[in-house]
């Protein structure tokens, strides 16, 4: 069985520390990936830090994951050594319930394999992207487009597919007003596609310090949500919101900014319960929604979407060393929008 080397948490709340483990020996469809790139997401910080529901330790993250084929199984038809390729969130599900069917893996009602904190379907604790390898099937493995550089193209496997499905299923284009709540990780690339769909797009942001940055992604207008007179000035504005954030916000003042028939969907991963009043969603014929990742399909017709239109992630890359510094730098939103580890410095 091939051994991997990367970083990992040996316990809740420990920092990350290098790890040595087995990666299965690839199977007649699988991909053997020399990872040379790999994001940091907040959900990594949430799950190694046992925020969520469980956590099984020692633990590898990672699942913004890119780099390039070093092997694969004698029946793979889908990729070759050589190729640039990426593994995002999943790398399995049952295949044959009604959402598989549909191209939407992430919601499959069987046991979707999450690419880290999970187990495989013999019971194997699947390991993530803060390594220098990982074998895939290649069902689940993405092409990444030559036009983008591989570094600033990782996050677009997990921040990337979070918002280009939701501004998809709600068929945002020309002459629709879309709202982006929050301007980090995720929301800098809600920007850039919503802007790329042909959107009118706003920026809700509590600060005015990233205005000129929404401006330079892609933002048609940027607002304050501490100015009082923007929840006025906005009433019954756009036909999307897209709330990125995790912080405790007055949902109500929100969803008086939707259109009628306008929907607010959630990417973000709010700790605490949703209070809303029924009259924020009747007197308006809104929608309250959430939204996670995408599909294999989807996710392939992103990555090509983004490849035609020369988009890809803002980033600060950082050595494998410092992640826990990246983790702590991420908590308090000091990144402009996502770090990404280079898997060379393993070898450092």
């Amino acid at each position: 069985m091939p051994t991997a080397i990367g970083f990992a948490a040996l316990t809740a709340q420990s920092p990350l520390v290098p790890y040595s483990f087995s990666r299965r020996e690839p199977g007649e469809h699988d991909v053997l990936i020399d990872i040379h790139y790999c994001g940091i997401c907040h959900s990594d910080i949430h799950q190694v830090r046992a925020e969520w529901d469980e956590s099984t330790f020692p633990m590898v993250p990672g699942h913004e994951i890119v780099g390039i084929v070093a092997r694969v199984g004698a029946n793979v038809t889908k990729h070759k050594v050589g190729d640039q390729v990426g593994v995002g969130c999943f790398v399995d599900s049952c295949r044959t319930c009604a959402q598989c069917r549909r191209g939407l893996e992430q919601y499959c009602t069987v046991h979707t394999v999450f690419t880290y904190n999970c187990r495989e379907a013999d019971g194997t604790p699947t390991m993530g992207g803060y390594s220098d390898t990982i074998v895939v099937d290649e069902n689940y493995v993405l092409r990444m487009p030559a036009s983008l550089p591989l570094d600033a193209a990782a996050p677009l496997l997990c921040a990337g597919i979070t918002l280009y499905s939701p501004l998809r299923h709600w068929h945002v284009g020309p002459g629709r007003q879309i709202a982006i709540l929050g301007l980090g990780g995720l929301g800098h690339m809600g920007v850039k596609l919503a802007h790329a769909f042909g959107a009118d797009v706003t920026v809700l942001s509590h600060s005015l310090r990233k205005a000129l940055d929404a401006r330079r992604l892609g933002a048609d207008h940027f607002h304050s949500t501490s100015d009082p007179d923007t929840f006025t000035k906005l009433h019954g504005r756009f036909d999307l919101i897209v709330n990125t954030v995790s912080a405790e916000i007055d949902w109500n003042q929100y969803l008086d900014l939707l259109a009628v028939d306008g929907s607010m969907v959630v990417v973000g991963a709010p700790g605490a319960p949703i209070p809303i009043k029924a009259f924020s969603l009747l007197k308006g014929r809104r929608s309250l929604s959430g939204s996670s990742i995408g599909g294999i399909r989807e996710t392939q017709e992103m990555l090509d979407f983004c490849g035609a239109h020369h988009i890809s992630c803002d980033i600060e890359r950082t050595p494998i060393q410092r992640v826990n510094e990246a983790y702590e730098r991420v908590l308090e939103s000091d990144v402009r929008y996502r770090f990404v580890i280079d898997m060379a410095s393993l070898k450092a």
